[in-house]
């Protein structure tokens, strides 16, 4: 008796491979494809970088101005006296020569 159950387990294990099998060639088929980097048509790390050394120059470029206008604003108001007009003033100025920066380095780039 121990031979039919032998002879079945045998059977069950060709079944399983041919399923399993199946399977596989049914899961690659089907799987995403992988971006080729070296193509050029993927993201890279050259893109990432550019746009991180983009990012960093807006920002300094915008907090430059600022900072510049708030100084000169400052040193205005302690040489005539006046306690913070110009100072709200040439911030205000440095606001708006920064966000003109911001506008200028972003319409320079998307253009291209």
């Amino acid at each position: 008796m121990a031979e039919p159950d032998d002879h079945r387990g045998l059977h069950d294990d060709d079944a399983m491979r041919t399923r399993l099998s199946d399977l596989s060639r049914d899961l690659s088929r089907n799987a995403p494809k992988k971006p080729d980097l070296s193509s050029g048509s993927g993201p890279s790390a050259n893109g990432m970088g550019q746009a991180i050394s983009l990012g960093v120059r807006v920002t300094s470029e915008f907090a430059a101005a600022v900072v510049v206008g708030a100084v000169i604003g400052w040193q205005i108001d302690r040489w005539v006296g006046s306690s913070p007009a110009a100072l709200i003033a040439f911030v205000a100025i440095g606001t708006a020569a920064g966000f003109w920066n911001v506008y200028r380095v972003a319409t320079k780039t998307g253009g291209k």
